[in-house]
């Protein structure tokens, strides 16, 4: 099963253009610019080849999406809701075809990407059914005057998103711009670009129109640096590093785009005495290792009370050690490869500094021996907060232990980083939890829970973590502007000058 597996995502590539070009206006673009490679991250072997987008190549995508948004803007919400509800049916259909693209081209476990796909369907399905109700506002009556509200589409946008769960993540940012009635020039990572085919592709084939969704590959620095900069771009959507929404931020600021960032995390999950020991224990391992500690709301940090620091270490520390690595097809698979040589390289750089700045490295610490970017799920220990290891992202399966003393300093040492996205707090006293849910310094606070995702809540980070809120109104509250119209009920006294 898991050479068909790895049969079938290289079919499913196989069908597509080589080298990969673009989706624009309806139609494939062969692609006239410069050619990269993908590699396979569990083998190290090329899989194909993509073009970076030429300057006439992106005109052309934005010029497209500009055309067709008058009237795609224009569309009803009913109609536009049974499209999109046709992209999730194609969607699951082919939820096992995405899944092994998804393990081939960015190496995500299978036991994970197997449900990617269907969440991805759950996205489109959530914001269709929203679509008829996106323009809605609010009454807002005064004594002399009706104010009421509505909301129309800000224009063409751009969605730009990460290597790490490409497909899924994808559906969570162009599903809410499609329905709320703009049009998008989507810009998928240069280093798992097929699944983000796959989706356009299915997207046309729902029927939706020429135009109103186009695919542009290429690199961060041209490609990417003139999507962000077109000035018929009105808004991007963007998820990855902090550093590069920075460079985002300042390449849209003379044309003033709207932006929406989900960028990095160094997420905290803190342990009181009081938890339930076996479920935190559970869930800051599954937050940490699969997808390969690859995902910006990981618990990469785990802060354990003093009194039960021991005991938790020591049985973290066997679990770690009995994490099944290998083939990201094999089912029984938990931690794969990382997606890129220089990602590896950089995540493997943290064990030398680990270790100058004096943390142990428990369990792991080394490359695994073979093909493919592998690193051995890792666990640090004896750290405190000064230490790099404590602060910066590693985006890895790279996890490490800090301890503390009380309330205080637990909320101190999980504050006492640039990032603000996420937050997985254990314990049985609700007061507690109440009182340093407050005083966190993130947008995101999961309470004897790991990550369990509910699309009408609001999804974003604080501080270096992003900027806006998706998921339910907050994705609508971005994609759209907001309108007054104030309507005199005759009423009020007018001032006569010059009368």
């Amino acid at each position: 099963m898991t050479n068909a597996r790895r049969a079938a995502a290289l079919a499913a590539i196989g069908q597509m253009p080589a080298p990969l070009g673009h989706f624009v206006n309806g139609r494939s673009l062969s692609g006239a610019g410069e050619g990269f490679a993908v590699t396979e991250p569990a083998t190290g072997e090329i899989i194909g080849t993509v073009c970076d987008a030429t300057e006439a190549e992106l005109n052309s995508a934005v010029a497209a999406a500009k055309a067709a948004f008058p009237q795609w803007a224009a569309t009803p919400g009913d109609k536009r809701k049974a499209i999109l509800h046709k992209v999730a049916d194609i969607i699951e259909a082919r939820a096992e075809e995405i899944a092994a693209v998804e393990c081939l081209d960015a190496g995500q476990c299978w036991r994970f990407m197997s449900k990617a796909a269907i969440r991805g369907a759950e996205n489109f399905r959530f914001f269709a059914d929203r679509a008829p109700m996106a323009n809605d506002g609010q009454a807002l009556p005064t004594q002399d005057h009706l104010n009421y509200t509505t909301r129309a589409p800000i224009g063409p946008v751009a969605v730009i998103t990460p290597w790490n769960t490409p497909f899924m993540l994808s559906t969570w940012k162009i599903a809410p711009a499609l329905a709320a009635g703009c049009t998008v020039v989507h810009k998928p990572a240069e280093w798992s670009p097929y699944s983000a085919r796959l989706l356009v592709e299915i997207a046309q084939a729902a029927g939706l129109p020429d135009g109103v969704y186009n695919s542009i590959n290429g690199l961060g620095e041209t490609t990417g640096k003139r999507l962000t900069e077109h000035p018929d771009i009105k808004a991007v959507a963007f998820v990855g590093e902090s550093k590069t929404g920075s460079a985002i931020m300042r390449q849209g600021a003379d044309t003033l785009k709207r932006v929406h960032f989900e960028l990095g995390g160094k997420n905290p999950v803190i342990v009181f005495d009081d938890a339930d020991f076996e479920r935190a224990l559970d869930a800051a391992i599954f937050m940490i290792y699969s997808l390969n500690g690859e995902r910006c709301t990981s618990s990469s940090r785990v802060l354990v009370q003093a009194s039960i620091h021991d005991r938790f270490v020591e049985k973290l520390a066997a679990r770690v050690r009995n994490l099944k690595v290998g083939d990201p097809f094999d089912p029984v698979t938990e931690v794969g490869p990382l997606i890129h040589p220089r990602h590896c390289s950089k995540v493997l750089s943290y064990m030398d500094i680990a270790r100058s700045d004096g943390a142990t490295i428990a369990v792991g610490g080394e490359a695994v021996a073979g093909k493919g970017y592998f690193v051995q799920p890792t666990l640090f220990t004896g750290a405190h907060q000064s230490m790099r290891i404590a602060k910066e992202e590693i985006f890895g399966p790279v996890l490490t232990v800090i301890s503390f003393t009380d309330e205080a300093d637990a909320i101190a040492k999980a504050n006492d980083v640039v990032y603000g996205l996420a937050a997985y707090l254990w314990t049985g006293d609700v007061g507690r939890a109440l009182r340093v849910s407050d005083a966190l310094e993130a947008g995101m606070i999961w309470v004897n829970s790991e990550n369990v995702r509910h699309l009408p809540t609001p999804f974003g980070g604080t501080k270096a973590s992003g900027i806006g809120r998706d998921g339910g109104d907050w994705s609508f509250d971005f994609y759209m502007e907001t309108k007054n119209v104030a309507l005199a009920r005759g009423s009020h006294k007018i001032q006569r000058l010059g009368a």
